[in-house]
């Protein structure tokens, strides 16, 4: 199933299925970042949300459509995994994730870390663990209420603007010595300064995703040289 991708990175494929990602969140970004990573060849992941499909996630979570409403993320997400690709070994885990219990991310050994969750306590405990324990990590900043995905960018969170998010977790990562992390961010305005929740759109937060698997993957791959 891989013939397209081989033609690009030719027997690296091999190196892509020994990686284990583990994956922070299912969402509008997390479900377009988990499908990338295994339509790109990785077979080991671990998905963690422990929220459930909602209605008003139908505009931008790949999974999610009128008849899984109401049930688990990971639960879903797991079963699209095996239906693109039965090889893949997957652990899911229903747990909202602090400094406590974070712990039962890493009882497997992990090669790369995608933080695409929502909470800030959450993203700053994945970041800060991960700088402790020399685990590479790429963490998803704001994509809502922006509509132009053209602006985003894998950088180093010091150098993000307009990004609300970002300013918020410079400031905490700063106040624990951290500051320098990669990130996806846009540089975009706020679209709209209406805001009764945070409005989103399909197309923003599945860029981001693709982007933290391109990440990833050029990563693994390294150089050009197949």
């Amino acid at each position: 199933m891989f013939e397209r991708l081989e033609l690009l990175i030719g027997n690296k494929i091999n190196y892509i299925k020994s990686k284990r990602v583990l994956l922070v969140g299912i969402g509008g970004v997390g479900s377009y970042a988990c499908e990338s990573l295994i339509r790109s060849g990785i077979e080991n992941i671990t998905i963690v949300d422990n929220d459930t499909i909602d209605i008003t996630n139908l505009n931008r979570q790949l999974m999610t459509n009128m008849d899984n409403i109401g049930k688990y993320k990971v639960d879903v997400m797991k079963d699209r995994i095996l239906s693109i690709n039965p090889n893949c070994n997957v652990t899911s885990i229903k747990e909202f994730i602090n400094k406590e219990n974070i712990d039962i991310l890493f009882k497997d050994q992990v090669d790369y870390v995608i933080d695409a969750c929502d909470t800030i306590d959450t993203k700053v405990s994945l970041i800060e663990y991960c700088k402790n324990n020399n685990k590479k990590i790429i963490s998803c900043m704001g994509t809502g209420n922006k509509m132009d995905p053209s602006r985003l960018r894998i950088m180093d969170i010091s150098k993000t603007n307009y990004d609300k998010l970002s300013k918020i977790m410079r400031k905490r990562l700063n106040e624990i010595g951290i500051r320098h992390v990669n990130v996806v961010s846009s540089d975009e305005e706020a679209y709209t300064k209406i805001i009764k929740d945070i409005p989103s759109n399909s197309f923003v937060p599945a860029s981001a995703g693709l982007l933290l698997t391109s990440y990833v993957i050029n990563d693994i791959v390294g150089g050009k040289d197949v």
